[in-house]
């Protein structure tokens, strides 16, 4: 959570050192794959199944394709602070899902948290104003949560899978799918233009590689091996800190009196989520067991 916190700043100073959104999306998923692929072979082997191509074509749709490509835009129409506090409505999306789809309980208390969340995002975006940071903050906000709702999407597809796969073969399999989804888009960035981009975007790309799309992705599919999708869905409430704190000591951004309203009622939203008490363990068990 540490890593991805910090890669909305990133995102947005390779975003604003001159690459395009699908060159940086493009370029991060192909640090992630070349890291990964000395190790490829010392991956544990999959117990593959009938039935896992859709569950991998599904997960690969919605993270590293739709996630990506919301968010890649998104951070260059709001500040990055902002898509990381949106950032913290995932647990309660995970946990929406899972009742939707994994027949897990659902609290009145998680029902409210996901409205009160959600009341936060819209005063985020209606407090936001355009400015250098922010070009149209109301439809990167949009966008970004978007993208989080693909996020979460993929995290519960995961769990059906990563009870017999490897967390790091499964994050290299969607970094490569990203390389082959944003291929067209990079082509069509004029890669020549990269050369002239400064040193400062070409670290952040490598950090976005290294750090989020290999590192982040796959400490947390780790994770998900070991943990129930919500549970494991809590450690994102400390992305939104280390997102405002780096947007605010880097990049110079602020947030707005009703911004912070927005962010005080995302907070509090995810707070009352998550207070409304754990999984029945019989349904931790289903889970983990895929």
């Amino acid at each position: 959570m540490l890593f991805w916190g910090i890669s909305f700043m990133a995102m947005k100073t390779a975003l604003s050192s001159g690459f395009s959104p699908m060159a940086v999306v493009w370029l991060r998923m192909s640090v992630a794959v070349l890291l990964l692929l000395p190790f490829w072979r010392r991956l544990t082997k999959p117990d593959y199944r009938r039935g896992d191509i859709g569950w991998l074509a599904l997960v690969c749709l919605l993270q590293p394709g739709l996630y990506y490509l919301c968010e890649s835009y998104a951070i260059g129409l709001t500040t990055s602070s902002q898509a990381g506090v949106i950032s913290a409505i995932v647990p309660l999306l995970v946990a929406a899902g899972a009742f939707l789809f994994l027949r897990e309980h659902i609290s009145a208390r998680t029902i409210g948290g996901i409205a009160l969340s959600i009341g936060g995002v819209v005063a985020l975006s209606l407090g936001a104003t355009a400015g250098a940071h922010a070009p149209n903050p109301a439809l990167g906000n949009s966008l970004e949560v978007v993208a989080m709702i693909s996020a979460a999407g993929a995290m519960i597809a995961l769990k059906h899978l990563i009870a017999r796969y490897d967390p790091w073969l499964l994050t290299g399999i969607q970094a490569l799918a990203g390389v082959v989804f944003f291929l067209p888009g990079a082509l069509a960035s004029n890669p020549h233009t990269w050369t002239s981009v400064p040193a400062s975007g070409w670290i952040a790309v490598a950090y976005l590689g290294a750090f989020v799309s290999l590192g982040a992705f796959g400490l947390y599919a780790t994770a998900l091996k070991r943990l129930p999708a919500s549970r494991a869905a809590i450690a994102i409430n400390a992305v939104p800190l280390v997102a405002l704190l780096t947007g605010w000591l880097v990049l110079g951004e602020s947030l707005g009196v009703l911004q912070a309203v927005g962010c005080v009622a995302i907070a509090a939203g995810v707070a009352l989520g998550q207070s409304g008490g754990g999984q029945r363990p019989e349904v931790e068990t289903a889970i983990a067991e895929g």
